[in-house]
């Protein structure tokens, strides 16, 4: 998989030729591929980045291919084409069905109140030959995260790792559970006194982006849009048991 940025510039360049080919408008493709000229828009202009619903609604109106195809296991398999055994080892077509991009979902730091809703997308990097992750469509665009994805068969949970220059940031996954919903503990790194980073952990949930190709994202507060929803399924993490918060001792 190539960076989400630089993927999204490909895949607008493409829809820009095609449509200059068959000498469309952008609001016939709005229409066609049902949604808004402002979703379109804004990834035309590398202000969002495409979520997989909206390329396959846009594949379906221009009938053309926007996406590479997943490699065959036995080709993977003849290649050597694994994971790394620190990252689980996992070949490709094992965890295709982990690959797309996903509402995130967690509380704000900033705002005890409110939710923090972005972008996560995941997918394979044919250069290193593993899953990869990055975030888009934050607010605090400065902090947005990318790394590795580990799967080990041993726990069966799925980890999102940024290192950088030895410093951490994990998000610890169930298997997916209700329509493909990741939901998990995100351990991070928080602006303290002054210049001072401390140590913090929070509920996170990863939802599908499925048929949603405009998701609310942001800082959503309560009386707002999906905040319901979205508050829904945060609080689904510990009351289910995805995962524990035990208090302090």
């Amino acid at each position: 998989m190539e960076t989400t940025s630089l993927a999204s510039d490909r895949t607008a360049e493409r829809i820009r030729e095609e449509l200059a080919r068959k000498r469309l408008s952008r609001q016939w493709l709005a229409d066609r591929a049902r949604i808004s000229l402002s979703t379109l828009e804004k990834a035309l202009t590398g202000r969002r980045p495409f979520t997989l619903a909206t390329i396959v609604r846009l594949e379906d109106a221009l009938g053309i291919a926007l996406r590479a195809p997943a490699p065959d296991l036995a080709v993977v398999t003849a290649q050597g084409g694994f994971a790394p055994e620190s990252m689980g080892a996992y070949a490709r077509p094992a965890v295709n069905w982990l690959e797309g991009d996903y509402l995130t979902l967690r509380p704000s730091f900033s705002e005890p109140a409110a939710l923090f809703g972005y972008i996560t997308s995941i997918g394979w990097d044919e250069s290193q030959g593993h899953l990869i992750f990055s975030e888009t469509a934050r607010l605090d665009r400065q902090f947005e995260q990318q790394g590795f994805v580990c799967f080990p068969h041993l726990s069966g949970h799925i980890y999102l790792v940024t290192n950088t220059l030895g410093q951490y940031r994990m998000a610890m996954l169930n298997r997916p559970s209700g329509g493909g919903a990741l939901y998990g503990i995100l351990s991070t790194l928080i602006a303290g006194e002054g210049a001072q980073l401390i140590p913090c952990a929070t509920p996170i949930a990863l939802l599908p982006t499925g048929l949603q190709s405009d998701p609310v994202l942001g800082l959503v507060r309560e009386g707002e849009e999906c905040f319901d929803e979205y508050r829904a399924h945060v609080a689904r993490i510990p009351q289910s048991g995805f995962a524990r918060f035990p208090g302090a001792c």
